[in-house]
């Protein structure tokens, strides 16, 4: 039976991809639902805009490994490195982008190497992976209202321009394209 929801919950991305819908993971915000009977809790799920948002609680998620970090990428590991880094955003009137993701995610493992693309292609724009899971950074997520991932928010002049949800290559493309091209 797990290896039937994995199977599906493949089919389920790729198709995703192939009829052009945002797949993403969704991101609770509390650990009020309880798997602890289900044998496939461990099993992280892919969604595209039409299906259920059910995601296993932080508890149950199953850790992934993943290719180091590209040094072009800054990693952020607490909320007060984050509130220090978009307070220098903000005040430098600064461009960047904030990649919020995680390990388990398949469309964050689909997307990421895109993000690497775009912080080679503009280097004047600074981008900073949080990583949704780590403990330290849970009061940003809560404040910030990070619900799915991959979410990357995209700043422009210090201010927040806008805003990608789900592994939407062709926007993200467009978006940063549009905001961080020098003629």
């Amino acid at each position: 039976m797990a290896r039937n929801l994995v199977i599906r919950s493949s089919s389920i991305f790729r198709n995703a991809i192939q009829n052009r819908v945002r797949p993403f993971c969704i991101y609770p915000h509390s650990h009020s639902h309880s798997l602890s009977s289900s044998p496939h809790s461990s099993i992280p799920f892919f969604f595209t805009a039409a299906a259920s948002t059910f995601s296993p609680p932080l508890h149950h998620r199953r850790s992934f490994s993943s290719a180091p970090p590209s040094t072009d990428i800054v990693l952020v590991n607490s909320d007060d490195e984050y509130q220090n880094i978009l307070n220098k955003v903000q005040d430098n009137s600064l461009s960047a982008v904030f990649y919020f993701t995680a390990a388990w995610c398949g469309p964050c493992r689909f997307i990421s190497p895109i993000v690497g693309d775009i912080s080679k292609k503009y280097p004047h724009v600074t981008t900073y992976k949080i990583d949704i899971d780590q403990e330290a950074i849970q009061g940003t997520l809560g404040q910030l209202q990070i619900t799915s991932v991959p979410t990357l928010h995209i700043f422009q002049n210090g201010k927040k321009a806008d805003e990608v949800i789900g592994a939407d290559v062709t926007r993200l493309n467009y978006i940063t394209e549009k905001l961080f091209k020098k003629d």
